[in-house]
């Protein structure tokens, strides 16, 4: 166990003066890596190891179970056990439970409604309204930002004009309906979290008793990523402290991203003027990145403006020097997705583990051309913080109206796929402003762009290339690369990091359209890149398809800094063939003309062109994968497509060379394969070479 003069062993200067800062109110604020979480488990623990404080009497709150568990841990080895450490809704929901009795007439709390979305259908209902998943799940958000905003239905419309706001429905409609649930909450005698937290602040305001147990149970106070506070878990802060001020909060201005739930950063930036006695101290000390990419964290931020920027930190990189960050242009989304699947394999054989290599975007849309790279380029991933693309539901009622189309054939793939979903509803023109309905028009227009980019198929052939993806994203993995969106990346790192499809409308969102909203996007895009600890990669795309509308890059990445190097053109050719499947048009060898869609470039040759095809080297092939697959236990299809034997089959390839250019064959399935399946066009049979294994 730690003694209190070994808690303070190991401390830059800046975490010492935290760490034993007096008992008052204290801002600690920190930047991205400088060792939060170490400095506010250290202060606690000197405190308690000092006999400042008892343990039981202190309460530090996060926002994460994750983070309060990590917290709980550290502060035991450091010796200070009893200290409780706890969210928000945790530290509430324990407080209501044991003081029940007292606050609801000698009963048990109230059920705990563990989601709103029953609830505010049925009061959209009441309102006059059908409402799908999607807009239920808005409203629930809706109404949960008002609530942690401390805002009444009556109230609403206003307010939501105030915040600018882009509510799911007409503003009085929301608060019509918001009116509604609150009602129908009460009538089945249930409770939100929301409620729950709003009865921990009565408890202690209107309960004198109640107050002055909390008060002498807890007396000094932690809070942890003190920017993600909303107005309601500032009040229950404020009922706690009952006027007192032994207060640490912990917390970085331009990591705020949650502004759309309810938090606000204005608590940390005013925390100055609402405690002028209060002892402030910067951590700039970054030891989880290379200093070139805190050059670059360095770069993005130092363009912010607004309120927030005042508390702007300039971090100092405390690793060793590494390889530049790269800022990378391609051509068109399949482009862009094809060389960062080549790269994470190169870093995966160059000894990097996948677990620590993570593809960030924007947007969980832009999630599907990456599975398909990855699964394409052999290497396994795990999604974070979102559903696999094709097991979204909006995604598998795309799928059936596809397959379940009649009408008309339109003029070509992409009107036809066009009429097909406007019975479901989407409409290309039609994009909602955010939220849950955001999300599901951008998945359903991520499987457009795939039509998009392959014109020549029938709606038919369309459909069976999106069953093979799915099939394709649906191997299971252990450890794999890491694909979240930039929000759910929050609090966590990896040695490498790929921040991908950062082009305006994406990153900043197309909805972001106020200067607040613009700067949140900025502060996305720098939280993104203080997760890579070494290797860091940003790249965007001219085209979301081959041939499509261009786009520029986002105005956020900066074109010139000292820390990036900076390549504004797509890959060599020459350097990339052999290595990354170049998404791109290509001649038929038969007839000559343009080859667009995935199956025709990797055959070589249109589909209504003859065939050469070997039927017997096909069948050895296919004989061979069969074999390997019960072998390595997976799927036949994760060792080669069936398009891909076609390929082989057709092209009769004599040499490694020939071999690597036939799209689906990068450099981990040359190494693997290569040399079967030159043996077997040589004609060896297979039988000879498991006999060889």
């Amino acid at each position: 166990m730690a003694d209190s003069s070994e808690i303070l062993a190991g401390l830059d200067p800046d975490q010492a003066v935290a760490v034993t800062a007096p008992a008052g109110p204290l801002c600690i604020l920190a930047g991205a890596g400088t060792g939060k979480t170490r400095a506010i488990t250290h202060r606690i623990a000197h405190r308690v190891r000092s006999g400042q404080v008892r343990a039981q009497h202190v309460l530090a709150v996060t926002f994460t179970a994750r983070a309060a568990a990590e917290m709980r841990e550290r502060l035991g080895r450091l010796g200070a056990d009893g200290v409780q450490a706890r969210t928000f809704h945790a530290a509430a929901l324990r407080q209501v439970r044991y003081f029940a009795p007292r606050l609801f007439s000698g009963r048990d709390m109230p059920e705990l409604l563990d989601s709103k979305a029953r609830l505010v259908g049925a009061a959209a209902t009441r309102a006059g309204l059908r409402t799908d998943r999607e807009v239920a799940r808005d409203l629930a958000s809706e109404i949960e930002w008002a609530k942690a905003s401390l805002i009444e239905p009556d109230d609403y419309a206003a307010a939501a004009a105030k915040a600018l706001r882009e509510p799911p429905l007409d503003a009085a409609k929301v608060a019509q309906i918001y009116a509604h649930y609150e009602r129908l909450k009460r009538a089945q005698g249930v409770i939100d979290f929301e409620d729950m937290i709003r009865a921990a602040i009565w408890a202690v305001e209107e309960h004198p008793d109640v107050a002055e147990q909390v008060r002498a149970q807890y007396r000094h106070f932690v809070v942890d990523e003190y920017q993600d506070v909303n107005p309601m878990q500032q009040r229950l802060l404020e009922a706690w402290l009952g006027g007192r001020d032994d207060l640490t909060v912990v917390g970085d201005a331009s990591q705020t991203i949650y502004s759309f739930t309810g938090a606000s950063a204005s608590y940390l930036v005013d925390f100055r003027r609402r405690h002028p006695a209060a002892t402030v101290v910067r951590l700039v000390r970054d030891y989880r990145s290379t200093p070139q990419v805190v050059g670059l964290a360095n770069a993005v931020i130092s363009r912010a403006r607004g309120d927030l920027s005042q508390l702007r930190l300039e971090l100092v990189g405390q690793r060793p020097a590494g390889p530049e960050p790269t800022v990378r242009a391609f051509a068109d989304e399949p482009e862009e997705a094809a060389a960062v699947a080549a790269r994470c394999a190169e870093l995966i054989a160059g000894g990097t583990p996948a677990r620590e290599i993570a593809i960030l975007f924007r947007v969980n849309a832009q999630s599907e051309v990456y599975q398909e790279a990855l699964a394409e380029a052999g290497v396994p991933y795990v999604l974070h913080g979102t559903e696999r693309f094709f097991d979204r539901v909006e995604v598998r009622e795309a799928m059936f109206a596809l397959r379940a189309y009649r009408g008309e054939p339109a003029d070509g793939l992409v009107p036809t796929v066009h009429a097909a979903l406007e019975r479901t509803g989407w409409r290309p023109d039609a994009a909602p402003a955010g939220g849950a309905q955001r999300e599901r028009w951008e998945s359903v227009a991520a499987l457009v762009a795939l039509a998009e980019g392959m014109p020549t198929r029938s709606l038919e052939e369309f459909h069976a290339e999106l069953s093979r993806r799915a099939a394709l994203q649906h191997v299971p993995t252990v450890e794999g690369v890491t694909l979240s969106s930039l929000h759910s990346a929050k609090g966590l790192e990896w040695d490498a990091v790929f921040l991908v499809g950062l082009a305006e409308g994406t990153l900043p969102v197309i909805h972001a359209r106020t200067p607040g909203a613009v700067e949140e996007e900025r502060r996305l895009l720098y939280v993104g890149v203080t997760r890579a600890r070494h290797t860091l990669w940003l790249s965007h795309a001219s085209a979301r398809t081959p041939g499509g509308r261009s786009r520029r890059p986002s105005r956020f990445v900066p074109s010139s800094t000292p820390s990036a190097q900076v390549v504004r053109k797509p890959l060599d050719k020459a350097a990339v063939a052999g290595r990354v499947r170049r998404v791109m048009a290509v001649s038929c060898r038969v007839c000559g003309a343009g080859l667009v869609n995935g199956a025709e470039r990797k055959l070589g040759r249109c589909a209504t062109c003859p065939s050469d095809l070997d039927e017997d080297l096909l069948a050895r092939l296919v004989d061979w994968r069969a074999r390997l697959a019960a072998v390595q236990k997976v799927p036949a299809f994760v060792i080669f497509t069936d398009v891909t034997l076609s390929a082989i089959a057709e092209r009769r390839p004599g040499r490694r060379e020939e071999l690597a250019v036939i799209a689906g064959i990068g450099p981990r399935k040359l190494a693997l394969y290569g040399d079967d399946v030159l043996a077997l066009v040589a004609g060896t049979s297979v039988d000879t070479l498991t006999d060889q294994a």
